[in-house]
């Protein structure tokens, strides 16, 4: 006779809180291994369960075990995505970025981007671009993200410009030793230009290598935090403007 498997069977709100309250009283009293084994048994039972995973983050930070750390910062970026909690999503991603510094945060980003705009997935130009090949990078947006671009530049250290093409504008990014220094797009130049180009999905880019640094004009100590902030801000100022058109409407 065949043997049955038994279905997996999530874990309840009240056993999550005891997992929780077992946790804590693990970490308390000296013993960690305990606690991160219960919270990995349990997250495997629920593993969308994102208190579960918090407090593993918690566990594995305090513990020094940061690869762990990282791999549920992750996951919990795609649960706080499912749930349009955008600022924990992006607070995720840069910490998984600070805790291992291999991550590409490129992929998170993008399904960030994604979400909080649909229209941004739907409306990428796929379609076959002219790429000059006596540059040093160049690729399709529309298949290669500026996000994925800057994270190739950033890892090699590399001094150049990162020229972006499209059918309304023609921009710059400007790196040195792979860190951003300055933007320019229709006319101007620095974070307000970069705004501009961080909205890109089509088009081509091209980088090139240069001999000389470029003047700094964006005064960062990370890309990625960068990338962040002016991703944050601009959706902030667009649930704002929502905000004002929703009371806008209701006063008519």
């Amino acid at each position: 006779m065949n043997a049955t498997l038994e279905p997996t069977i999530p874990v309840s709100e009240v056993s999550i809180e005891s997992v929780l309250l077992d946790a804590d009283l693990f970490v308390k009293y000296a013993s960690p291994e305990k606690a991160f084994q219960i919270l990995r048994e349990s997250i495997e039972r629920s593993p969308r369960s994102i208190p579960l995973r918090e407090k593993l983050r918690d566990v594995c930070v305090k513990q020094k075990n940061l690869n762990e750390a990282a791999k549920q910062c992750l996951a919990l970026v795609t649960l706080y995505i499912g749930r349009e909690d955008f600022d924990l999503a992006y607070d995720r991603l840069q910490e998984a970025k600070l805790l291992d510094p291999r991550i590409s945060v490129a992929p998170g980003l993008e399904a960030i981007r994604r979400a909080r705009r649909p229209d941004f997935a739907t409306t990428r130009d796929r379609s076959p671009q002219k790429v000059r090949t006596d540059v040093t990078m160049a690729g399709n947006l529309g298949y290669v993200s500026l996000f994925d671009a800057v994270q190739v530049i950033e890892n090699a250290k590399m001094t150049g410009l990162l020229v972006l093409k499209s059918d309304i504008v023609l921009s710059s990014v400007a790196f040195n030793e792979g860190r951003i220094v300055d933007a320019e797009c229709n006319g101007h130049n620095g974070v307000s230009a970069f705004r501009e180009i961080i909205e890109l999905n089509s088009g081509t880019f091209e980088f090139s290598i240069a001999e000389t640094e470029f003047p700094v004009v964006i005064n960062i100590s990370s890309n990625t935090n960068f990338l962040l902030d002016v991703l944050t801000e601009l959706d902030h100022e667009r649930a704002e403007q929502q905000g004002l058109r929703d009371v806008g409407s209701e006063l008519v």
